[in-house]
Formats: structure tokens, sequence, C-alpha cells
């Protein structure tokens, strides 16, 4: 089942890009589908691929940082290819 997950990792200090490009560059790396506009980074692909690279990143940012909040929405199917109809 291919699901697609919009992501905004906010941490709570002065010196917040770091840990949201680190963020970024270990999904890129992933090899799943990943794209990003200013406000958020969605990933795409099979269900159990991507939580498991979720579950092992979120937890990694977790550890490293004191505060910080994920926003995360899931949709059930692949919407990479989505372009606005307007």
């Amino acid at each position: 089942m291919n699901i697609s997950v919009e992501l905004t990792l906010t941490p709570l200090q002065d010196d917040f890009e770091p840990p949201i490009i680190n963020f970024i560059k270990k999904l890129r790396a992933s090899g799943l589908t990943v794209l990003e506009n200013p406000l958020s980074t969605q990933v795409y692909g099979q269900y159990d691929e991507v939580m498991a690279l979720l579950q092992t990143e979120i937890k990694n940012t977790f550890i490293n940082l004191d505060h910080v909040v994920l926003t995360m929405k899931l949709v059930k199917s692949d919407r990479s290819a989505y372009e606005p109809h307007f």
C-alpha cells in the first residue's frame, strides 16, 4: 500500500535550521520520493518503508534535541504526482 506523508519539523531553539536540514538530508538519502516546500517535507512510498524510515529518523531527532515539535499528516495513496486543476 502506498502512502504520502507530510512532515513539519519545528525545533524549539534559536539555531533551528541545522536540525531541519539534517532531518531532510536523512529522508533524501533513503531513496524514497522526497519533496520539499518552504513549510513542509513530503515523503512518498510503500507504507512499511516510509514508516520504518520515519520511526528511525524521528526517534534520532528527538534524542538529539531537547525541545521539538513534529507535525505529521498521512494519506493512503501516493500523491507525489498531484497537480492542481485550476
